[in-house]
């Protein structure tokens, strides 16, 4: 007896081998570590002398988790080697390790296996499995399209305007729209895109690449298959695209508003460039980490406005951070529909399950978590003020990458603790621990049921 079981005790311990989230961590963890490695060699940098180790994997994971937080300056400290590696990871953490692993299967094997489609499915969020390949090959396609288009805008623009040869015109162009559409934030420039805050055009082209990038895949495929019929737009498309706007607009006038008269930031620019500014501003808490302003030269108000914004996030399966917007957005209906007694959740004419609840619940108290546990970590460690720790703390867990200029002044523990939490933060928590957790526990009884005051 104890012989007929054991094959199927085998079977269970190897299906936990290949859990889909767990291999999704553990090929990020795998890029973060080559990535680390290539940028340890003396070729990476401007100096040609080894780079310290954590710094090598504080942008490493910075790059393959799209935050874009760094320790040393992009442009001076990398060589154009190291720049490579860089967008190279970017590239590889916007698209999802698994996703590109999917799809080299497809591309050598011309099939696709039931392993491979539950590891793409669990880096996409793909609700079912049926035209994996085609959705995989699509998501490839639309983000290189998408990349093509915000840069050939961008080098035009540089080369035409700022006068920067074609040459380097172009690889700032490239640059800036890969780590724009990915959500990362990584720029040459030593003052970001400063630079261009009264530029609409580079501006908006840069917002426009981060939006997209941010909505989701699964959003942006639907919207293009029918974005002439909006009444049967799912309740992941109708929840993504409200919160975003909504979040987007109320950013932009807290922004301008509260910075308006700073002469730090806002208050040197004219009126239509204050609105820019602000518009810039709120689009980079999506979680990309691009600056037109210094950051850290802006109110208080401010400050706390980016926290709750950056934690939000983007659209879920796209190349954003944070709890997401369907998460806030789900938690959002779940307390209108207890206000108002209903039994349900509606969104337009669909009910979102209760599962969603409780999953929402859970990512969104997961977050919550990490960004206390991480704060309080930091200053333990460090002596700078709570509002610009939280700040920090927050911009590594929604992979976003603004930062008040703290983080090349951290010392190495509060180095690793964000190295930490931006790898927490791209995986999502309650992905993270469904990875660890191997395995769903179903019990087959229910206790008595009972009712507990609450509040």
């Amino acid at each position: 007896m104890l012989t007929a079981q054991r094959p199927a005790q085998w079977q269970r311990r190897a299906d936990r081998g290949w859990h889909p989230t767990r291999m999704v961590v553990g090929g990020f963890a795998g890029a973060v570590v080559v990535g680390t490695g290539l940028l340890s060699l003396p070729l990476a940098t401007e100096s040609g002398r080894q780079a310290h180790l954590v710094d090598a994997l504080f942008t490493a994971t910075s790059a393959v988790c799209v935050t874009g937080l760094v320790t040393v300056d992009t442009g001076s400290y990398w060589s154009w080697f190291g720049e490579a590696v860089i967008l190279l990871l970017i590239q590889a953490g916007g698209l999802g390790i698994m996703t590109l692993a999917t799809l080299f299967t497809v591309l050598l094997s011309q099939r696709l296996g039931v392993r491979a489609k539950f590891l793409a499915q669990a880096e996409t969020k793909a609700l079912d499995l049926a035209g994996l390949r085609r959705l995989v090959r699509n998501i490839v396609l639309f983000s290189l399209v998408s990349e093509a288009v915000a840069a050939a805008v961008l080098t035009a623009r540089l080369a035409l305007a700022y006068d920067e040869p074609f040459g380097q015109a172009l690889y700032h162009g490239v640059f800036h729209a890969i780590s724009a559409f990915n959500n990362a934030g990584f720029s040459p420039y030593p003052d970001n895109l400063m630079r261009f805050v009264t530029d609409p055009l580079v501006s908006v082209t840069v917002c426009a690449a981060i939006i997209i990038g941010g909505l989701g895949f699964p959003v942006v495929f639907e919207l293009l298959r029918e974005w002439r019929k909006p009444r049967g737009w799912s309740v992941l498309t109708r929840i993504t695209l409200a919160v975003t706007g909504a979040l987007l607009a109320l950013g932009t006038v807290v922004f301008t508003l509260v910075e308006w008269a700073n002469p730090r930031t806002f208050g040197a620019l004219g009126p239509d460039d204050r609105w820019l500014a602000g518009f810039f501003a709120s689009a980079q808490t999506r979680t990309a980490g691009f600056n037109s302003v210094d950051i850290g030269a802006m109110r208080p108000e401010s400050l706390l406005a980016s926290d709750v914004l950056m934690f939000i996030g983007g659209g879920s399966a796209g190349t954003a951070g944070g709890i997401k917007v369907t998460t806030f957005g789900l938690l959002a209906l779940v307390i209108w529909a207890e206000m108002r007694g209903d039994q349900h959740v509606n969104v337009g004419y669909r009910r979102a399950p209760t599962a969603n609840h409780r999953q929402a619940l859970s990512v969104a108290l997961l977050g919550v978590g990490a960004v206390v546990a991480a704060t309080f970590t930091m200053l333990s460690v460090t002596r700078f003020e709570l509002d610009v720790v939280l700040f920090e703390v927050v911009s590594a867990f929604g992979t976003v990458g603004l930062s008040t200029g703290i983080t090349a002044r951290l010392p190495i523990p509060a180095d690793l603790a964000l190295v930490a939490l931006m790898f927490l933060g791209r995986l999502g928590p309650l992905t993270f621990a469904t990875a660890l957790a191997l395995r769903d526990r179903r019990r087959r009884f229910a206790y008595p049921e009972e009712r507990t005051i609450v509040g």
